[in-house]
């Protein structure tokens, strides 16, 4: 069975949040890890550095879409996604960001391995060119409309999706 993590970094929403929490758990992903600026739920063990009244606000606001997912998906927060993507590298993950860029790759056409993180970004700019220098590989959604991008919850389904079901290869 595949292994598969998301890494959401520099979210400024709180419903995209709770909504990639929700998705990850409906899809199996072992863990989710929330870093840079991304607002995260308050944690169910252990100490949260940040003041009370703004960590039950953010919570409050990531549990409207995460529906109690927040308790269930397991998830971490560590402002650096640079240390984040090295301890995965070290542990055989390829990471992957959902980006559009010249050196992209079509999402239906890539074949995921054994381990893989997929790493999200920022709602309007994307991930930032220095975190895109730190990824195995740049993933891109095909749009067909007149819009230019997905929503990055909706991008994350479709990636989680992909990455979760395709079949391995033999």
């Amino acid at each position: 069975m595949r292994l598969v993590v998301l890494i959401a970094h520099n979210l400024r929403s709180c419903h995209n949040v709770g909504s990639l929490l929700r998705t990850a758990e409906g899809l199996g992903v072992a863990r989710v890890y929330l870093t840079g600026y991304t607002p995260y739920p308050r944690p169910l063990t252990g100490h949260d550095p940040r003041l009370p009244h703004i960590a039950a606000k953010l919570h409050k606001q990531i549990q409207k879409t995460a529906l109690r997912a927040e308790e269930t998906q397991p998830w971490e927060h560590n402002e650096s996604v640079e240390e984040v993507v090295r301890n995965l590298r070290a542990q055989g993950f390829m990471i992957a960001a959902i980006e559009q860029a010249p050196s992209s790759t079509p999402l239906p056409g890539f074949s995921p391995p054994d381990k893989i993180a997929l790493l999200v970004g920022r709602e309007v700019e994307g991930v930032e060119r220095e975190v895109l220098a730190l990824c195995d590989k740049i993933l891109e959604i095909p749009m067909f409309g007149r819009k230019e991008s997905f929503n990055v919850a909706q991008a994350t389904a479709m990636g989680l999706y992909h990455s979760t079901f395709t079949p391995q290869k033999a």
